[in-house]
């Protein structure tokens, strides 16, 4: 049941937001030359890995000018790219890897191969089910958003946040609901329409 109402959410969001994401796309492109997708690689459920799309919102080749992980005020951060990661606008072009079967729209979000193999074996029970493309720990802010700017974001990332998102998401997935994950849709959407309003 929750893979056929993926892929009906999924389906009718694409095509209601084909228009937009043509834009945002052409904007991406235009604000930074080069592509305006990022395929950043993840690992899914059971540890699988995966290409999870973005749109790019960092200089091409990012990756071999820093961190993996961004904190905040990262020069690599294209001026497109900080209102895309503050709307959360970045992650639409994930309900393609919905589409696929890689992801599912609710559920703890994926993270890469070198942060995963840091868990600990209860903390790899996220990996139990598929990662998604929004969820409570996003809405929370407990991203690599909120890394101070003069701290090393990786190192930052694994000693204050990670511990503290995992738990969260393990409790999220002892109590998942259809009904919590329609709230979690519809707090999405109003953060991204907020977020809208504030640039």
């Amino acid at each position: 049941m929750r893979r056929l109402i993926d892929l009906l959410f999924a389906m009718v969001a694409l095509a209601l937001l084909l228009p937009f994401l043509c834009l945002v796309a052409m904007a991406v492109a235009i604000d930074s030359p080069g592509s305006p997708f990022y395929l950043a690689l993840r690992c899914g459920q059971n540890g699988r890995l995966f290409r999870m799309w973005k749109f790019r919102t960092m200089i091409v080749n990012a990756a071999a000018a820093g961190p993996a992980i961004t904190g905040n005020r990262d020069p690599r951060v294209t001026r497109l790219g900080r209102i895309l990661r503050a709307t959360k606008i970045d992650e639409l072009p994930q309900l393609v890897n919905v589409l696929v079967g890689d992801m599912t729209i609710v559920g703890p979000r994926p993270e890469t191969p070198s942060i995963v193999a840091r868990y600990t074996p209860q903390q790899l029970r996220v990996l139990d089910v598929k990662p998604g493309v929004t969820g409570r720990q996003q809405l929370a802010g407990e991203e690599s958003e909120s890394i101070p700017a003069d701290a090393q974001p990786e190192t930052y990332y694994v000693e204050h946040i990670l511990e503290r998102k995992l738990s969260a998401d393990l409790d999220y997935l002892r109590t998942r609901t259809a009904w919590t994950d329609a709230e979690i849709v519809l707090s999405t959407v109003g953060y991204v329409l907020r977020s809208l309003v504030h640039q």
